[in-house]
């Protein structure tokens, strides 16, 4: 009996889901007119296209995954979503930041695949096909209200906050129930085009979002 109260503990130790918490901010710019539907809808409403293109890019300010430290590391996705994104079928390509060790890429390879649990899961039943992943240089970079995210020779994306009635004060939606986040800056593309995996984007002057993040398990 002993044995195999044993062998169960270990089990359980085995099991059970390593904490993570990841705290940022996140910019996405997809193929939609302003503004993309999928955020208030929780992913029921077609794309403004019927499909949506999209890219994403995570500026982890702090974090850790288990032991693993992840602040001041930087993720992005490009994501290919054929119809509601709450019918999943996504096809999804990772880059983790270039500065990551070992740990830290399989640590953010967990997270950003839906794997670790948590915020993101979702992402584990929405993505039915991995294109792939790869360390780049990932850069997320802030100039007055511009967020300038780059990943050289494959995204380079320009996004801003649209004019409200204030300068002073963006255009949010709050309280809502999106996945990444309650509280959404409305915001556009400027400069946006992303080529990689066969596809060819540009997503100028079309939907953006900007959300501060606290993802964890």
């Amino acid at each position: 009996m002993a044995g195999a109260a044993t062998k169960k503990q270990k089990a359980s130790a085995k099991d059970k889901a390593i904490s993570w918490q990841i705290k940022g901010e996140l910019a996405l710019n997809c193929s939609c007119d302003v503004f993309c539907p999928c955020v208030v809808s929780l992913g029921q409403h077609p794309p403004t296209q019927g499909f949506c293109h999209a890219w994403l890019a995570v500026r982890i300010d702090e974090g850790h995954y288990g032991d693993a430290d992840l602040g001041g590391l930087n993720v992005a996705l490009l994501l290919d979503i054929p119809g509601r994104m709450g019918e999943g079928d996504w096809k999804a390509a990772a880059y983790m930041d270039k500065r990551t060790d070992d740990a830290q890429y399989d640590a953010l390879m967990q997270i950003f695949s839906g794997q670790a649990g948590g915020t993101t899961s979702v992402l584990k039943l929405l993505v039915s096909e991995f294109l792939g992943a790869r360390r780049e240089e990932v850069l997320y970079e802030t100039e007055g209200k511009t967020r300038i995210v780059t990943v050289p020779g494959i995204l380079n994306g320009q996004v801003v906050p649209i004019p409200g009635g204030s300068p002073d004060e963006d255009v949010l939606l709050k309280n809502t129930q999106y996945w990444m986040g309650p509280d959404v800056t409305l915001a556009k593309g400027l400069k946006s085009r992303i080529r990689d995996f066969g596809r060819v984007w540009n997503f100028e002057n079309k939907s953006a979002e900007l959300l501060q993040i606290d993802w964890h398990n």
